[in-house]
């Protein structure tokens, strides 16, 4: 059988690829690969309709009704980049400008403020921010698997920008001259919290790569584990981006520092965005998903 691929921006006929019914998208993308090189898989999406949803690429021709000169619409995704690619930049640049400010060089401080006494809240915000994304890092590389091999590379830029100056933002202000630090029972009781959503966020990242079996898209219901710091899995559908805003609360609140505060509400912001979605997916996707559990905040949101 036949069936028409047309773009989705004007409906241009781009090919007509002769197929089986038991063809996957997957397969017909590598069809139209090898017709049009610059299509790699990775940058093709189909879809039924110009503006409609993007398909599973796992779904048979027969699956989704396509009969004998049928039409498929593709949607060039632009230039891809690995999303582990991604990950490492934009969370390697924070590490280092924040450790690169830190060091109060003359370029922000001028002449002689290295030699300037620094408070120990500095030094400790100093270790919590280097702390976090190193684990960033380490979980990239070795526990998280993803769903989707690449997302478009100017994604890249954005996400860069505003982690990397975010960095430089919170760093300038925190390790300042003139900086002046809370109380230290403040500072204290914040790293504690700072501490245990870490190792809560860890805890999340590592109970849901081990509920998607390697190479495979297989999706289930999260679940605590024996692990305790994942008993948040009864609350809420998105425990980690639960740890994640903590952590930036405490940090806010150990260095009493706007900047870090501002930080805090911009990636909750788009934290809370991301786990009304998954929120939503997850009750879509399955009939039983525990009815009690909020988004991102538990018993409110």
């Amino acid at each position: 059988m036949e069936i028409g691929i047309l773009s989705t921006s004007g409906g241009k006929q781009l090919a007509t690829l002769t197929v089986d019914p038991n063809s996957t998208l997957k397969e017909l993308k590598t069809q139209i690969h090898r017709l049009k090189s610059h299509l790699y898989p990775d940058r093709q999406e189909f879809r039924q309709e110009p503006r409609g949803k993007g398909l599973d690429e796992n779904k048979t021709v027969a699956a989704l009704g396509l009969k004998d000169h049928s039409k498929l619409y593709l949607k060039d995704l632009g230039p891809q980049i690995a999303w582990k690619t991604v990950f490492l930049t934009e969370y390697a640049g924070p590490l280092f400008v924040y450790a690169w400010i830190y060091q109060r060089p003359w370029l922000f401080y001028g002449e002689g403020a290295s030699n300037q006494p620094m408070s120990q809240v500095a030094h400790i915000a100093a270790c919590c921010w280097v702390i976090h994304y190193a684990k960033r890092i380490l979980e990239t590389l070795f526990v998280h698997r993803f769903s989707h091999a690449t997302m478009p590379v100017r994604n890249l830029f954005r996400n860069c920008a505003y982690y990397w100056i975010f960095s430089a933002y919170v760093a300038y202000h925190v390790n300042h001259p003139l900086y002046t630090a809370p109380c230290q029972m403040q500072s204290y009781i914040a790293l504690g919290f700072w501490t245990i959503c870490e190792l809560g966020n860890f805890s999340i990242h590592w109970a849901l790569r081990n509920l998607r079996p390697p190479g495979s898209k297989e999706r289930r219901i999260p679940r605590p584990t024996k692990d305790p710091l994942t008993l948040l899995f009864n609350l809420v559908s998105c425990p980690n981006y639960t740890y994640e805003v903590g952590g930036w609360v405490a940090f806010t609140i150990m260095t009493q520092c706007l900047p870090a505060g501002l930080f805090a509400f911009a990636g909750f912001y788009q934290m809370a965005v991301w786990a009304i979605g998954k929120h939503r997916a997850y009750k879509k996707d399955f009939k039983d998903y525990p009815r009690g559990r909020k988004a991102i905040i538990p018993f409110v949101f």
